[in-house]
């Protein structure tokens, strides 16, 4: 890339001599910030922001966002400031190269944070001006150009996020002609012996379906000519990576792909689209199902064309599309074919719809902590295949692909989806767990005392209905939350041989939570308790702030594990501490399991009684101090452990049984069972059954938290004597 070929395109549309001026003046300032600096290829860097500019230009952006393309890497990569950025260049711009400058003078804990909040802060900009997407956009393209000069590590990671984020990206903008060329590069690097060889086989049928294309435009353009419709015929190019997935997703040989062969019919109008279509159906015979009236029906990028598969002679296949010209501009530009800013247009609705998803993703992405589960939403909200489906009265809704009438329901409004209790679709009743196809009438069914299901987690597909769930939870069952929460920390300090109490302080909290948007300790624990952020998170950031308060040089307090004294044996899976022969008994009062901290207490009579270390009974223990003996479990052995629980959940046909299933399941032997009614409509089921540990007895209780209708699950100690 050159100055002069930056030039020639920008002039092409923009004929203002003092934006040229501007251009170059940033050019030279970004020559001399990246000054002695070098590409990995070895050129100069100044190469790579003149590249991103040039691409901008071909989408034929305005003045702002090829300024931006040229100062992009300037914040980042040279000790320029914004406030100096803002001086030469305006806010405007430098705004712009900040939104798109990416979060590498931050600490992150892991890759996947750093990239979870790069691009937390991307959508955040972009909710401002889209055209920092549109750059960052135009950034990862030059990049992928010239990716070769990378290891090949570096290449397939590039690779990998470039098909799973940036192309569908290009995709949800509409923009084709970027998302094609990075689709086709990532491909390349990631699968390259699929790749070649595809190339291949399309080279040595490259003159056939050369040949058909053209017969094929000689026939249409002739019988258009004669019914008095003029058109701009040309063939279509296939995409690689196009081919290749429509080959895996259907699992067909390249042999079986048949319309790779297609046609695009570019009209003046739209009355002359349909006219034309109604010439190419009389010509050749359309496959049924195998029509899509996208000028009718746009597709939420904006995507409007008419789509038929015809068989033409030799029963070949042949794929037909049919458009306008400013529909084919905004099929290959997308959004930047709309760009209100070349019209200075401040307040066009019509824009701001097609950027409604945007907004959503902002709304759900506030309330997600944990980075793994930002990405995973990211891609399968914005960037899975859609479905249409119809309200009522006709209106048109766009929903992930596996979506189900819960999706629809928060879609349409928060109530609507709290209180959904079923749903019509094409007039008969389905579940909610019901997959939406294309050309669903839904009809939402609510109830003024319906409530959300934690099960409706694992049904619904959107990251706004997840969103909108997990908000309820939040803020109706606080309490339980904050309870689940605490108990879980607690749990998992001790798993790390950690005391809970010097960690689990108010202020290390409050710290601590600072960094999730949490105020006080109750919200740390809450979101814990709610899944908002994981246990494992809040630990780690919790032994960083206790090193950082006391010192990196202090050793972590630990659960102190005296030293044994002499041989003992194991009896029923303790071991006792300096003696030996002694019966052992577990209390019944607090049904002790291996994880658990445990003690001994010699009674009258009845060998050593193991309790746990924080049984309430404990305390009551009377006697010397050699009655108290130290005890730990014994890592070897097939024991097992009676233990009970209690379940909580509302009133509901077959509950005890989806209870009992997920006990068999476990293949626990269950000892007793005891339920009953309160006068709330609630279900309180005590269960006693056999296990072998404290990590096993968890498993179970997280599958029966995970039933329907199911509200808590708790560990229930046993009404025994302390002795």
């Amino acid at each position: 890339m050159s100055l002069q070929q930056l030039k020639r395109r920008f002039t092409s549309y923009n004929k203002k001599k003092e934006d040229w001026v501007s251009i170059r003046k940033a050019y030279q300032f970004a020559l001399k910030a990246h000054e002695g600096q070098k590409r990995v290829s070895g050129d100069s860097f100044i190469t790579h922001p003149l590249g991103v500019a040039c691409i901008l230009s071909e989408l034929e952006l305005d003045l702002v966002t090829i300024l931006t393309g040229l100062l992009h890497d300037v914040l980042e990569d040279t000790t320029i400031s914004f406030e100096e950025i803002e001086e030469e260049f305006g806010e405007e711009v430098a705004v712009l190269v900040d939104g798109v400058t990416k979060l590498s003078r931050m600490e992150f804990r892991s890759k996947e944070e750093h990239q979870a909040e790069t691009w937390r802060k991307m959508f955040v900009a972009m909710a401002r001006d889209i055209r920092v997407l549109l750059v960052k956009l135009a950034d990862r393209t030059h990049n992928m150009r010239t990716l070769r000069y990378l290891s090949s590590s570096k290449q397939k990671e590039i690779a990998r996020e470039t098909l799973e984020i940036y192309a569908p990206l290009a995709h949800r903008l509409g923009i084709s002609k970027i998302k094609w060329e990075l689709e086709d590069l990532a491909f390349r690097y990631l699968n390259p012996d699929a790749y070649y060889n595809l190339v291949d086989k399309l080279a040595k049928k490259r003159r056939e379906r050369e040949d058909f294309i053209a017969q094929v435009i000689t026939i249409l353009q002739k019988k258009l000519n004669e019914t008095g419709l003029k058109a701009d015929i040309s063939g279509r190019p296939k995409h690689i990576y196009s081919i290749y997935h429509k080959m895996k997703e259907q699992g067909k040989d390249f042999t079986e792909i048949y319309d790779l062969t297609a046609v695009r019919i570019i009209m003046k109008n739209v009355r002359d689209c349909y006219a034309s279509l109604g010439v190419v159906h009389t010509l050749w015979r359309p496959i049924p199902g195998q029509f899509n009236d996208y000028i009718a029906m746009p597709k939420p990028n904006m995507y409007q064309s008419l789509h038929t598969t015809v068989v033409c002679a030799k029963n070949e296949l042949l794929e037909v599309q049919i458009r306008t010209r400013e529909m084919h501009r905004t099929a290959e530009y997308g959004i930047a074919a709309h760009w209100k800013y070349k019209e200075k247009v401040k307040d066009d609705k019509e824009f701001e719809e097609k950027l409604s998803w945007l907004r959503q993703l902002l709304e759900w992405q506030q309330d997600l902590k944990d980075a793994h589960e930002f990405m995973e939403l990211l891609k399968i909200d914005l960037f899975s295949d859609e479905v249409f489906v119809f309200t009522p009265k006709g209106d048109v809704i766009d929903l992930p692909k596996g979506s189900v009438p819960l999706d629809f329901a928060y879609r349409i409004h928060t109530d609507i989806g709290r209180q959904c209790t079923g749903a019509k679709v094409n007039g008969r009743i389905v579940p909610l767990d019901y997959q939406l196809k294309t050309g669903d009438i839904l009809e939402i069914i609510t109830s003024k005392q319906g409530t959300p299901s934690r099960d409706w987690l694992n049904i619904v597909k959107s990251s706004q209905a997840k969103s909108k769930i997990r908000a309820w939870f939040k803020r109706e069952r606080r309490e339980e939350n904050i309870s689940k929460g605490k108990e879980t920390l607690e749990r998992d300090i001790r798993r790390l041989q950690l005391e809970p109490h010097l960690f689990l302080r108010d202020q290390l909290l409050e710290d601590v939570g600072k960094k999730y948007n949490l105020l006080s300790a109750d919200d740390v624990y809450a979101a814990v308790g709610y899944g908002g952020v994981s246990s494992k998170q809040i630990i780690t950031r919790l032994r960083d702030e206790y090193g950082r308060i006391f010192g990196e040089e202090r050793e972590l307090p630990t659960i102190e594990v005296k030293p044994w004294k002499g041989a003992a044996r194991a009896s029923q899976g303790v071991k006792v501490q300096g003696v030996d022969n002694l019966l052992v008994r577990f209390s019944k009062c607090c049904n002790p399991l291996p994880g658990d901290e445990i003690i001994g207490f010699v009674t009258r009579g009845r060998g050593v009684s193991i309790h746990r270390a924080d049984c309430p009974n404990v305390a009551s223990l009377k006697g010397p101090k050699e009655r108290f003996l130290e005890v730990r479990w014994e890592a070897e052995g097939d024991f097992s452990f009676p233990v009970e629980i209690e379940v909580v959940a509302m009133e509901r046909p077959n509950l005890l049984a989806d209870v009992m299933y997920a006990l068999s399941e476990s293949k626990v032997n269950i000892t007793a069972v005891n339920g009953r009614t309160t006068k709330d409509k609630l279900v309180i089921v005590n269960l006693t059954f056999v296990i072998k540990d404290l990590e096993q007895l968890e498993h179970i209780m997280d599958k029966i938290r995970r039933i329907k209708d199911v509200y808590s699950v708790g560990r229930r100690s046993g009404a025994g004597s302390a002795s």
